[in-house]
């Protein structure tokens, strides 16, 4: 079974004949506010949004209430303030009511979204809420039962590679097709916040497309919108970026795009996408505009029939509506046919033949 190259995501096409799809990622930025919530999907959509995507666990399907070092967050971290990862991931989570309405709202507004589940009790619930995708999370690529659970629903499943080595796709993507469904998307990505942009290896996004036969993109943490536009430039068929309100301060706020960042990146995107163009070789509308500043032969001189056409009475010249510059040489030495006056076009029927 080979991947579909063209399907549709919460109603939005996806794939090699379509342009790219860019994702607002909420994660934790509704800081468990309805109200903020409603804020950022309207916000995200009139930003350029395609889709939304929210993120589902709780802080004890991901970890344990511990104060032991192995649970404790190094004071380096962008996170260190919450000390441990459940006091973090508890901060973080969204309830499966605050879901539901995020869930009824996007919709409300005509935005698609979906979710990453982090553990299956996650898939359990958001199958009841009609998830029409599944993001599969960098920390969760060997996650192989949750990854089945998820295979088996058909729907699209979303991989984020940003902890996956090739061993590590190659093993979910046998899951996924051993389960029949044939519609994913691998996104590369840097899973560190915010992520240097020199540690992006955008190149890769082609050659996963190659090498695994699907649909691939970029799952940007970087600041600023370098990354997404060359992934764009390299045939990047999804976006997925973090977003926020300015002014919004959440355990992701650091390193998430507020509402004119992201509207900058997307903008940019489609400009990138409109330069790209059909791959066609051949000359663009407004090129054809100039196509007279091509050269072809014209009279320079008078020319009597019967005389000798030389370099002192034709010239390879501005405009094009001459004869090619290709039969230069050819004509060169003959005899004309006709009279001829300075600014002819020359033509090949004017030349007699040996």
């Amino acid at each position: 079974m080979s991947f579909k190259k063209n399907f549709k995501i919460c109603s939005k096409n996806i794939g090699e004949s379509h342009r790219c799809l860019i994702v607002a990622e909420i994660s934790a930025n509704h800081n468990n506010n309805f109200k903020i919530v409603k804020r950022l999907i309207k916000s995200a959509k009139k930003s350029g949004a395609d889709l939304i995507k929210i993120q589902t666990y709780t802080a004890d399907s991901l970890t344990i209430k511990s104060n032991k070092k192995d649970f404790k967050i190094k004071k380096k971290n962008p996170w260190s303030t919450s000390k441990n990862f459940w006091k973090l991931y508890k901060k973080a989570e969204t309830s499966q009511s605050l879901t539901k309405k995020i869930f009824k709202y996007s919709k409300s507004i005509g935005m698609g979204i979906f979710s990453s589940p982090f553990d299956i009790s996650a898939v359990n619930f958001l199958e009841k809420i009609n998830c029409p995708a599944y993001k599969i999370p960098s920390p969760e690529i060997t996650h192989i039962p949750m990854i089945e659970k998820i295979a088996k629903t058909k729907k699209p499943i979303i991989l984020s590679l940003g902890l996956a080595n090739k061993q590590d796709i190659e093993l979910a993507l046998r899951t996924i097709k051993k389960h029949g469904n044939n519609k994913v998307v691998m996104l590369q990505c840097v899973s560190s916040y915010p992520a240097p942009v020199n540690e992006q290896n955008i190149k890769s996004i082609k050659n996963l497309n190659k090498n695994f036969k699907v649909l691939t993109g970029l799952s940007d943490h970087t600041k600023g919108h370098v990354a997404p536009m060359a992934a764009v430039v390299i045939g990047a068929k999804m976006i997925e970026k973090h977003f926020n309100l300015s002014n919004n301060r959440t355990v992701d706020s650091f390193f998430s795009s507020n509402e004119k960042e992201f509207k900058t990146m997307v903008d940019n995107i489609r400009l990138a996408e409109s330069a790209l163009g059909s791959g066609k070789i051949e000359i663009s509308k407004s090129s054809k505009e100039n196509y007279n500043t091509r050269r072809s032969i014209y009279v320079s001189k008078n020319i009597s029939k019967g005389e000798k056409i030389t370099k002192h009475n034709i010239k390879i010249v501005r405009p094009g509506h001459g004869l090619h510059p290709k039969f230069y040489n050819y004509i060169l030495n003959k005899k004309s046919k006709i009279n001829l006056k300075i600014g002819d076009r020359f033509k090949i029927k004017y030349v007699k033949k040996n």
